[in-house]
Order: C-alpha cells, then sequence, then structure tokens
C-alpha cells in the first residue's frame, strides 16, 4: 500500500543544498508531482544561501506545498541536530531525506592540497553522514523512510584531474550500499544518484588551483545535454520506483556498464585512450605555468642585480 494514501498528514521531505541547482530543481518536482497527484507534501529547504533558499520556499508555497526554509552548515553537528528538530517540530515527520549539498573540486595529484581533500570529504561525505545518522532513528520509530544520496558518474567511472572529487563521490556510492545493506530489515529505502555531467551552477564552487580545469569543467557544463530540471524528474520516478543505483546519463549508463562487463583492463586501455588529451593539456598546461614563474623570477633578480650595479 502506497505510505501516502495510509495518513492525511503530508508527506515530508527534506533536501539539503536546496537554494538552487539540482537542489532547487529536486524541491519543484517534487511539489509539481504531489500537486498534480492533489496530496499533500511539506518541504524543508536547508542551505546557506538564505536569500536563495527563501525565494525557493516562495516558489514551493505557490505550488502548493508546505515549505521552509533553514540555514545548516552541513559541516556543523550541532547545526544538522538543529535542522532535525527544526523539521520534526515544524511537521512532525520525515518520509524522505535526500542529501544533495555538495561541492565540486579538481586538480592534479601534485596540485592538490590535502586540505583541499579534507574540504571536499567534510562537505560531500561526513555532512552527508551527519544528516542520516541525524534522522536514522525518526525513520526507525515510524517504520519507514527513504534516503536518497547524490553522488555523481565520477564516482563509478571516474576521469583524470579530479581524484580527490572522484574519491570522495565513489565513498558516497560505498557508503549508500553499506546502507542499503543495514537498513532494508528497517524499511527504510536507500537510493545513490549518479547523474554526469548537466546544467547547473556547480562549477562555480569549483576549486582547483589550475585554471585549466576552472576552463575544462565549465566548458563540460556549458556543453552538456541535460538541465537540472531534467535530472530532478528522472531522480523522481527511479526514487519512487525504491532502486538503488540511479543513472540519468544514456551516455552514462553505457560508459558504467561497459566497465561491468569488459575485463579491467580493457576498459582502462579504452578510459586512458579517451582521456588522453585531458591530460596532456594539463601538463602542458603546468609547464607554460612554470615557465612564465620562471621567467618572472628571472626578471625580479636581473631588475635587482642592476639596481645594486647601480
Amino acid at each position: 500500500m502506497n505510505y501516502d494514501s495510509m495518513s492525511n498528514k503530508s508527506y515530508t521531505i527534506l533536501i539539503t543544498g536546496a537554494a538552487s541547482g539540482l537542489g532547487k530543481a529536486l524541491a519543484i518536482t517534487w511539489a509539481k508531482h504531489y500537486q498534480q497527484q492533489h496530496k499533500p507534501i511539506a518541504i524543508c529547504v536547508a542551505d546557506i544561501d538564505s536569500q536563495s533558499g527563501a525565494e525557493v520556499v516562495t516558489e514551493l508555497i505557490a505550488l502548493g506545498a508546505q515549505a521552509s526554509y533553514l540555514d545548516c552548515n552541513i559541516t556543523d553537528a550541532q547545526q544538522v541536530a538543529q535542522l532535525r528538530e527544526h523539521v520534526i517540530d515544524k511537521f512532525g515527520r520525515i518520509d524522505c531525506i535526500i542529501n544533495n549539498a555538495g561541492v565540486a573540486t579538481g586538480g592534479s595529484l601534485k596540485s592538490e592540497p590535502i586540505e583541499q581533500w579534507q574540504w571536499v570529504f567534510d562537505i560531500n561525505l561526513y555532512g552527508m553522514v551527519r544528516v542520516c545518522q541525524a534522522f536514522v532513528d525518526d525513520f526507525r520509530a515510524q517504520g519507514r523512510g527513504q534516503i536518497i544520496n547524490i553522488a555523481s558518474q565520477a564516482g563509478l567511472t571516474p576521469i583524470p584531474l579530479m581524484a580527490s572529487y572522484n574519491a570522495v563521490k565513489a565513498a558516497v556510492i560505498s557508503f549508500s550500499e553499506t546502507l542499503k545493506l543495514e537498513l532494508t530489515d528497517d524499511n527504510i529505502a536507500v537510493s545513490v544518484v549518479c547523474p554526469s555531467f548537466f546544467k547547473t551552477n556547480l562549477d562555480k564552487s569549483l576549486r582547483s588551483s589550475e585554471p585549466l580545469m576552472h576552463r575544462t569543467v565549465a566548458r563540460l557544463f556549458e556543453k552538456a545535454d541535460m538541465t537540472a530540471e531534467q535530472i530532478a524528474e528522472s531522480i523522481f520516478i527511479q526514487a519512487k520506483q525504491k532502486r538503488f543505483l540511479i543513472l540519468t546519463h544514456k551516455l552514462g549508463k553505457r560508459t558504467y556498464l561497459m566497465k561491468k562487463w569488459l575485463p579491467m583492463e580493457s576498459y582502462l586501455k579504452r578510459a586512458i585512450k579517451g582521456t588522453a588529451k585531458m591530460v596532456a593539456k594539463s601538463k602542458q598546461a603546468v609547464k607554460s605555468e612554470q615557465a612564465a614563474s620562471m621567467k618572472k623570477v628571472d626578471g625580479e633578480t636581473q631588475g635587482s642585480t642592476q639596481g645594486d650595479q647601480a
């Protein structure tokens, strides 16, 4: 039996990082579907951008949803605990959480400092863990729940020059699979979403010391053939089917299946060939930057020497 038909209370969903991008598209998509089905829904928008978050709430209310916004930095355990109190106090229940909040990182092995690795893991993985830990007892107490974790195609089929991002998204996939095994007996559904590049604002949060990475990622987002709204629609349909691994792009599905079924060495040869230009451009960019830096140092040294002679 569909749980929504068992109660007059609103289906309640929390979405982190919902003030913009995919998070906003997910909130709007859920609200539209429930409006079309004449079912009540309550949506909590959690983010660190209060102005944009308030605007999203206004849009959701216009669609007939109950909605609220709360500032929440998911790297802060106390704020996550306050988020849980806010949702339960305001709506009296929680049916689904979508862990969408995240940032992007990129760069070659030598260019990414360990602080950058720690930053992306604290947000993209540990933040997700904090939110799940905060709500799991509520799910268990009411006998059901759903967790949807936003990972990335990068966690399944990584590309070069994004080691920290690839690694954290792979960790999200593994974490989600662990939750699936651990929480099934509690009637808590778990899904992990692995989208490829799509038109969104994630590139704006990209942290990288390499200008080439900023240009490359911006170009990939610009060339993307899917919008955040299309991704959100695909997630809604597959999440309602309780599918564990949610793939949203046809090419991503093909690449994943190729990796799954080909011998690993054969797959890696194809992957290396397909990304060779990207790696070569990165190496050339590093050499150019080093040459420019050396030229600048030589110029400063020469100027200083001439000054001493004068």
